[in-house]
């Protein structure tokens, strides 16, 4: 038996659909085997509204029948995702825009792998927006009530703006251990939820979804993080990174376990079927092949999204005379005392920062400078004092004046990027007094504060002056020229300023100006990242893999520490770092020919 229904159609989508309904939504009792078809008609909304007058209708179930149909009908390019047509009106109004790759990972995730998936997208594909379609569509199918979005605590307002702006979820941002229990969508930090009080009343819900961001800092199985997540109830679980594996085979088997126990066996199976060593797989294709299942991982390019161009420009800076005379002066004290904290198995690092900021500029020198003269012992007081007061007298800057002369030529607004609070006072001072609209943003400000400064700078300001806490987690597409005004010396933290406006929704070519003091340890870390091995170039993650390949006992930073610590001349610096370069070019070919990035789907 088949029963036909006319029902009101909205927009001009004809078609009919079968349907197989529950028992309960209708007045009359339906055989639940029998299918019944439900013919669309504009027309037909007359009829419902004379039905509704005359009182016909003694159930919504056939306005929700109709409301169904016609989501089904406008979908016909997307069947299986209620979402895209759910937000549809919204993400016009906002300028959202669903790009195929995105709406092709929620479904699979949804409908092939269970809702539990490491999205590993290349950096600014999306991955926040793949996650946050996930989540809407499972909450518009009613399997999603209780959702818990972990990530680092930066990133937690942008994850609470995205849901909210784009995704219209009413999420909520921990602030007590009382919201864990009356909050339905709790975005927290990681750190925060794995502490007591918060731990066991985290552990104590089942949750529908839960989403962990920077998912790779669980690739340690021994971790705290890593245990914590394990042991929280979950029936869906999404994990997001850009790099799922960087170093070691065992990483990647440590996230796959966190997300599907059993799904590459135990790890001595794991080991005996797929490693060869750390770094080399082995029978690739079934690696790959069981990796597919739960990962999916869109790279940049054909099929996804061509990214604006990145345009970098080096520009080597003089020192005044003043500028000069002030850094030789601290790079002999910092020599001196370096070697004597070293004799006597003391700390170096305030030495090595005090280099750094003096590159950077002399307020920001002034402030370690005072910090010392008062911990120091008398009989380093006079020099301290001298240089100090060196420091504090110099009124203008080469690098301010460069930056001046940049800003007037170009086109749109700029954020400045310095590592130390002392230069960004001193960069806001000077681009006041020339009359530039200067915003400044630091760590120091709370959520609300930083959304605030954002929208000052977008609204009113020509400068934003960003030291490096306060450019974590934020997103500036409208803005397309960045200003490194002092290098940091890890290079991760480079790409991770320009990501700030490089990323997903950039309309404009991309702008990169690094500044470097000429004749200073910051004109050898320009060329070596720049002109050496052309970092620039390098996709996030990909460094950190190469510098791997060199086994070096330390970090990057420590790696140019002792770089300078045996360099007693200025060509010995030099060469020093030139062959650090080739070193890392060397490790670059290797990388290419074992990373293991290939076995990803």
């Amino acid at each position: 038996m088949e029963i036909q229904i006319t029902v009101p159609l909205l927009k001009n989508q004809p078609g009919t659909f079968l349907f197989t309904p529950e028992m309960e939504t209708f007045s009359q009792p339906v055989d639940v085997n029998e299918s019944f078809s439900v013919q669309f008609s504009q027309s037909g909304l007359a009829q419902i509204i004379t039905g509704i007058r005359h009182n016909q209708y003694t159930s919504w179930a056939w306005q929700r029948l109709a409301r169904l149909g016609e989501e089904l009908a406008i979908v016909s390019n997307s069947p299986r995702l209620i979402s895209p047509i759910h937000l549809a009106s919204h993400w016009e109004s906002v300028g959202v825009i669903p790009y195929p790759h995105q709406l092709d990972t929620a479904e699979k995730v949804i409908h092939k792998m269970g809702g539990r998936a490491i999205l590993a997208d290349e950096v600014g594909l999306g991955k926040t927006i793949e996650a946050g379609m996930i989540l809407k569509e499972y909450m518009l199918r009613g399997l999603v009530h209780r959702a818990l979005i972990l990530t680092p605590a930066a990133l937690c307002w942008q994850w609470f703006e995205e849901l909210r702006e784009k995704f219209r979820i009413p999420a909520t941002l921990q602030r007590s251990q009382y919201d864990w229990a009356r909050c339905d969508c709790i975005i927290a930090s990681i750190d925060t939820a794995k502490r007591e009080p918060h731990l066991s009343q985290v552990l104590a819900i089942d949750w529908d979804l839960l989403i962990v961001d920077e998912a790779h800092k669980l690739k340690n199985s021994r971790t705290q993080n890593w245990q914590f997540v394990n042991t929280i109830h979950r029936k869906y679980f999404l994990m997001l990174t850009a790099t799922p594996v960087q170093n070691d085979l065992r990483e990647l088997y440590n996230l796959i376990t966190l997300l599907k126990p059993g799904q590459l066996g135990t790890y001595s199976d794991f080991k005996r079927r797929f490693v060869i060593d750390k770094r080399t797989p082995r029978d690739t294709k079934v690696l790959r092949s069981l990796l597919d299942e739960v990962m999916i991982r869109n790279r940049r390019g054909a099929g996804t999204i061509q990214f604006t161009k990145r345009i970098v420009h080096s520009v080597t800076v003089e020192l005044t005379p003043a500028e000069r005379e002030l850094y030789l002066g601290v790079h002999t004290f910092i020599r001196r005392q370096m070697q004597r904290s070293l004799a006597e198995k003391r700390t170096i690092l305030p030495y090595i920062i005090l280099l750094r900021e003096v590159c950077s500029s002399s307020w920001a020198a002034a402030l370690t400078l005072k910090k010392l003269g008062e911990k120091k012992p008398s009989t380093v007081d006079t020099e301290l004092l001298a240089l100090l007061e060196q420091a504090v007298n110099i009124e203008t800057s080469a690098k301010v004046q460069h930056l001046l002369e940049l800003l007037s030529n170009l086109e749109g607004k700029a954020i400045v990027f310095t590592e130390y609070r002392g230069t960004q006072a001193f960069i806001k001072k000077h681009l006041e007094t020339a009359g530039l609209g200067v915003v400044t943003f630091d760590g120091s400000l709370s959520a609300s504060r930083k959304e605030f400064t954002k929208f000052l700078f977008r609204r009113y300001g020509d400068v934003l002056v960003s030291t490096e806490s306060g450019g974590e987690g934020i997103n500036l597409q409208y803005c397309n020229n960045v200003i490194n005004f002092d290098l940091p010396w890890n290079p991760m933290r480079l790409e991770q300023r320009i990501g700030r406006v490089h990323r997903l929704g950039q309309t404009k070519d991309v702008y990169v100006f690094n500044f470097a003091t000429q004749g200073t340890i910051e004109e050898h870390l320009l060329r070596l990242l720049h002109e050496k091995i052309n970092m620039f170039e390098m996709v996030v993650g990909e460094l950190d893999a190469i510098l791997t390949q060199l086994h070096l006992d330390k970090s990057f930073e420590s790696r140019l520490i002792d770089i300078y610590l045996r360099s007693e001349t200025e060509s010995d610096l030099a060469r020093a770092f030139d062959d650090f370069g080739d070193s890392i070019l060397k490790a670059r070919d290797l990388h290419k020919q074992t990373t293991i990035l290939d076995l990803l789907p």
